[in-house]
C-alpha cells in the first residue's frame, strides 16, 4: 500500500495538535482573491436564495443547544429560535459524544414561514474527535431501497463508497429520522421536506438526503462547510440522484455552501480518494457580515473560482497577529467563545488578554504553520468554518455574544 507524503503530513498534524501545547501559534488569514478575470459573470446567487441560505444558518445553529442548554417546546432555546415565527418542535436526537456523533431536531414550519418539514444536523463539539474521525476507512456504498431496506428496488451506486464515520452517524438516527418525517409528511401533505447541516453534519444530511431523494420525497438539502463523503463514483451518483450534472443552478435541489479559508470541505484529503459533489455555494468574504455581492454559484464538484482553488495554496505565518490562538484542547471553547463576530478587534483583544494572559508572551509555536496548505489550517476549524452567515455553533442569546 502507497502512502502519501500528504496522509503522512496529516497524520503528523494531528499527533502533534493533540500532543503538543501549543501557546502562541498566530496565523494570517488568506484573503480571498476576487479577480474579476477568474469569475464567472452573471453567477452571483439572488438576494432571494441568500436571504434563504442566511435563515438556513441560523436553523442549524440552533441544533447546537442540543446537549448543552437544549431545546424545548413549541419551540424555545437560548438562540435564535424567537426569531423563527410558526415554528414547532417534533423531535430531538442525540448519540452521545463519539466518533459517530450525531445530533439535532426536526420541526414544522408553518406560517407566517414557508411551509416545511426540517431536519438539522448539528456539526461537532470535540474538534480533535472529528479531524481522527475523517481519517477513518471508507465503506462500500450500498443504497437504501426507496420502499425497504433491501437493495433490489434502488438505482445501483457501482463501485461507490463513503466514509464510513459518516454512514455509521447515519445509520444510528436512521430509523427514527425516517419514521418522524414519514408521519409529518401524512400529516402535512402539502409542506416541503428541508435537510441543513453544518460539518459532520452536513455529510450526514448528504447521505440522509440522498436516501430520502430515492424515496420520493425530494428534499431540499443545504450543508455548510461539508467535508469530502465519498469517492467520485458516489460524487457521480449523488449529481445524478439530484440532477446536480444539469449545470441549471436555479434549479438546484442540493446547495453545499462553502467558505473561504475553511479546510473542512477539502478533507478527507483527495489521496485517499475522496471527491467534492456538485452543487457548491461559495462565500468568498472572509469576515463576517457577508452580503450577496459575496456569494456565488460555482461549477462542478472542483471549480477553480471557489474552495477548490485553496487546495495547493500555501498560508502565511506572523508571530505578531491578532489572530493567534491555542490549539491545546482545555482552551479551545474558551477561545471560541471570547471571539464574537460583532466585537470589533480592539474588543476581542482585549478579552483575550484576560482569558489568556500568556498570549503577551508571544513564546513559539511548536508546529511549523508557515508551511501548510489551507486543507492543513486546522486553527480554521474556529473561524472560517464557523462562519457562514453567523458564528455557528454558539447557543447564546440571540446568538450574539456582545449582547448587542
Amino acid at each position: 500500500m502507497t502512502v502519501s507524503l500528504d496522509s503522512l503530513f496529516l497524520t503528523l498534524i494531528i499527533f502533534l495538535t493533540r500532543l503538543c501545547s501549543v501557546s502562541t501559534a498566530h496565523v494570517v488569514p488568506l484573503e480571498a482573491s476576487k479577480d474579476p478575470e477568474n469569475i464567472t459573470p452573471g453567477r452571483q446567487i439572488s438576494q432571494e436564495l441568500f436571504d434563504s441560505i442566511e435563515e438556513l444558518a441560523h436553523i442549524v445553529d440552533i441544533a447546537y443547544c442540543i446537549g448543552t442548554t437544549g431545546i424545548r417546546k413549541p419551540f424555545q432555546c437560548l438562540s435564535h429560535c424567537d426569531e423563527l415565527k410558526g415554528f414547532e418542535l417534533i423531535n430531538t436526537w442525540h448519540t452521545g459524544p463519539f466518533l459517530s456523533d450525531s445530533c439535532g431536531y426536526i420541526a414544522l414550519s408553518h406560517p407566517p414561514s414557508p411551509k416545511r418539514i426540517i431536519v438539522a444536523f448539528r456539526g461537532t463539539y470535540s474538534i480533535p474527535n472529528a479531524i481522527v474521525d475523517l481519517s477513518m476507512y471508507p465503506q462500500e456504498y450500498i443504497p437504501f431501497s426507496p420502499g425497504n431496506d433491501t437493495d433490489g428496488d434502488a438505482p445501483k451506486c457501482e463501485d461507490c463508497w463513503v466514509h464510513l464515520g459518516f454512514m455509521n452517524a447515519w445509520r444510528l438516527t436512521r430509523a427514527t429520522i425516517l419514521d418522524t418525517i414519514s408521519a409529518a409528511r401524512d400529516q402535512y401533505p402539502d409542506y416541503a421536506l428541508t435537510l441543513v447541516g453544518h460539518s459532520l453534519g452536513g455529510a450526514v444530511a448528504a447521505l440522509a438526503g440522498t436516501e430520502m431523494q430515492l424515496r420520493g420525497w425530494e428534499p431540499v438539502v443545504t450543508t455548510f462547510g461539508e467535508p469530502r463523503v465519498g469517492n467520485k463514483a458516489f460524487v457521480d451518483y449523488l449529481d445524478t440522484v439530484f440532477r446536480l450534472e444539469s449545470g441549471n443552478e436555479r434549479v438546484w435541489k442540493f446547495r453545499r455552501v462553502t467558505h473561504v479559508n475553511d479546510p473542512v470541505p477539502l478533507i478527507p484529503l483527495t489521496e485517499w480518494g475522496y471527491e467534492m459533489h456538485s452543487g457548491e455555494i461559495y462565500i468568498d468574504r472572509v469576515e463576517l457580515p457577508f452580503s450577496v455581492d459575496d456569494v456565488r454559484y460555482c461549477q462542478g464538484g472542483s471549480d477553480p473560482n471557489c474552495i477548490s482553488d485553496a487546495e495547493g495554496k500555501s498560508t502565511t505565518f506572523s508571530p505578531y497577529s491578532s489572530q493567534g490562538f491555542d490549539l491545546s484542547e482545555s482552551n479551545m471553547e474558551q477561545q471560541v467563545l471570547s471571539r464574537s463576530p460583532h466585537q470589533s478587534k480592539d474588543q476581542q483583544q482585549e478579552n483575550e488578554k484576560g482569558a489568556f494572559p500568556y498570549l503577551e508572551s508571544q513564546s513559539t509555536s511548536c508546529l511549523p504553520w508557515g508551511i501548510l496548505p489551507p486543507r492543513f489550517r486546522l486553527w480554521e476549524l474556529f473561524y472560517s468554518h464557523r462562519d457562514y452567515f453567523i458564528r455557528l455553533g454558539l447557543c447564546v442569546p440571540k446568538g450574539d455574544l456582545s449582547g448587542g
